[in-house]
């Protein structure tokens, strides 16, 4: 049974960087005095409160349910009191705010019993909800519902790929985590593959790594699965970007606006490996993980496991502090990492790195010089895309020959800016030829939604007046043939006085009867004259009429 190989295939281009990864072993962070938890930690809609301030929280208690197919549940780290929900800044590129649970910290660390359960034994649709209920994304960065990448649906996936390439030069939690729980990320394992009935799992990581390497195939020994096979691969940068390590593992590309599924593939992390196996075995909700605390500017670089919404400013502090005041505080990697609005943010789910770099170590802020075509930028491209060709359109706000130019599919690993002789800074106009586009597509659903609503209430207006139309002409119709009945009984009733003089002569005397003119016509005959004297009907009309009291 062959457990471990060597990787067959390689992608174009890449960079060769100096690496400082850590040998240090995971430890546990320090409880803060606060923990601010964000409601939105993954990709999709944010998750929704239903907790009050003043509510008294357990670790592992939620927070906040999902709200959405995709999006996921928030929990409590640890127990405390809910002092705040509202606004704080969040690690993100933009500095903005956004809403969070704030908990006082109560230094008790009271946490939810373990659910116990045998993952193996369920069907995939009970392992996925535990996976959803435990709130678990994607650690690698991408923080995306990991239930969601478990769910193939109609697709038919042949192989899980565990990304344990780790290519950025200053983050090692993976790298700690592969060395310490090797176990628990193969057991994770065991449970995708059974989620996805996939037949075979390629766990790649880089040859830089050996102390991982060594960890992982003592422990696959021990459990002797057939399944899984460890591939070491090249030390090259961005050797961890899925597109690039699925081809490197499989020599298989994924197509262009495409996903792994789509060739078969469903790609995780070890970090996320361990806490699906800690959701499904023990019902135990993501509420830490490992984060690198590194760089120049920190005194003592360090390995710690952290309670989701942990201040970063903690972390420092527990890492021996700022060797430089002004140090540079980024959050991921050197090559595809963001600069921090401050220490005050929290950590998030996708937090895998806070690197601190001193001015001297950031690269010179050199005014950007014309394009030379030299074509340095596409000789790096990981994609095999021409950035030169994305620069020039995306500068001339030419998005649509941009998109031509295959824009979505840069992962913005920053290659082509980190060779470029002349100082462009081509990953910020990629990123904005990218934001601009969303933003038309924004306003284009918008307007097509408006546009449907309008056409919508058209259609519903002709509706109703064809229906009001309908039913006046329903109406006469029923009027007229009333009319017809009527007229048809009463010839019916006139044929038949024709042949029996007795009817004849009743149907005249009615028609006489209800002719106005005969109604009116006065008597042909005056009352006779009492013979032995004038009677009281005899009297003039006019005595007869006299009211009481008056003479003749």
């Amino acid at each position: 049974m062959n457990l471990r190989t060597q990787a067959k295939h390689q992608f174009p281009g890449g960079l060769s960087l100096s690496y400082h990864k850590l040998d240090a072993p995971i430890r546990e962070a320090q409880l803060p005095q606060q923990l601010i938890v964000p409601l939105s930690q993954h990709i999709g809609q944010p998750a929704k409160c239903v907790v009050n301030v003043g509510d008294t929280v357990t670790g592992g208690q939620p927070l906040a349910a999902a709200d959405g197919y995709v999006s996921t549940p928030v929990h409590a780290a640890t127990s405390g009191r809910i002092v705040a929900i509202e606004p704080r800044p969040v690690p993100h590129p933009s500095g903005l705010t956004a809403e969070c649970v704030v908990i006082e910290v109560d230094g008790e660390d009271r946490q939810q019993p373990d659910a116990l359960a045998d993952g193996l034994a369920m069907d995939a649709t009970s392992l996925r909800n535990r996976v959803r209920q435990a709130g678990v994304v994607g650690l690698g960065g991408a923080a995306f519902p990991s239930f969601i990448k478990l769910n193939p649906g109609s697709s038919v996936v042949d192989t899980l790929v565990i990304n344990g390439a780790e290519c950025e030069p200053y983050i090692s939690c993976d790298q700690a985590l592969m060395r310490e729980r090797a176990d628990d990320i193969l057991r994770g394992v065991e449970l995708m593959l059974h989620a996805l009935q996939a037949q075979q799992c390629l766990i790649g990581i880089e040859d830089n790594k050996p102390d991982a390497i060594a960890a992982l195939t003592n422990a696959l020994e021990q459990r002797q699965d057939s399944r899984v096979t460890i591939v070491t691969v090249p030390t090259r940068y961005p050797q961890g970007g899925e597109k690039q390590l699925i081809q490197t593992l499989t020599g298989r590309e994924i197509p262009s606006h495409g996903l792994p599924l789509d060739i078969g593939i469903v790609c995780h992390n070890p970090g996320t490996a361990v806490a699906v196996w800690e959701a499904v075995a023990h019902g135990r909700p993501l509420t830490q993980r490992v984060v690198t605390v590194t760089g120049p500017g920190i005194a003592r670089p360090c390995n710690l496991r952290v309670r989701i919404g942990t201040p970063v400013s903690e972390l420092l502090a527990q890492a021996g502090g700022l060797v430089d005041p002004d140090a540079r505080l980024i959050m991921g990697g050197p090559m595809m990492g963001f600069a921090l609005s401050g220490a005050d943010v929290p950590v998030v789910k996708a937090t895998n790195c806070i690197l601190a770099l001193r001015p001297e170590d950031l690269r010179p802020d050199t005014p950007a010089l014309p394009c030379i075509r030299c074509g340095a930028c596409a000789e790096a491209c990981p994609a095999g895309l021409l950035p030169q060709q994305l620069y020039w359109h995306a500068k001339a706000q030419e998005f649509d020959k941009a998109q031509d130019y295959k824009l979505f599919d840069c992962i913005e690993c920053g290659c082509c800016a980190q060779v470029c002789p002349s100082h462009i800074p081509l990953v910020q106009y990629y990123r904005h030829a990218k934001t601009e586009i969303w933003a038309d597509e924004r306003a284009q659903r918008k307007a097509d939604v408006a546009r449907q609503r309008h056409e919508a209430r058209l259609a519903r207006l002709e509706r109703e007046e064809a229906q009001k139309k309908a039913a006046r002409e329903a109406k006469k119709a029923a009027l007229r043939a009333k009319a017809e009945k009527k007229a048809a009984t009463e010839q019916a009733t006139d044929a038949a006085a024709a042949d029996d003089p007795v009817a004849a002569a009743i149907a005249r005397a009615k028609a006489k009867a209800r002719s106005p003119a005969q109604a009116a016509e006065p008597t042909s005959t005056a009352p006779q004259a009492n013979k032995s004297g004038p009677s009281d009907d005899a009297q003039p009309a006019e005595r007869r009429d006299s009211p009481p009291g008056d003479s003749a």
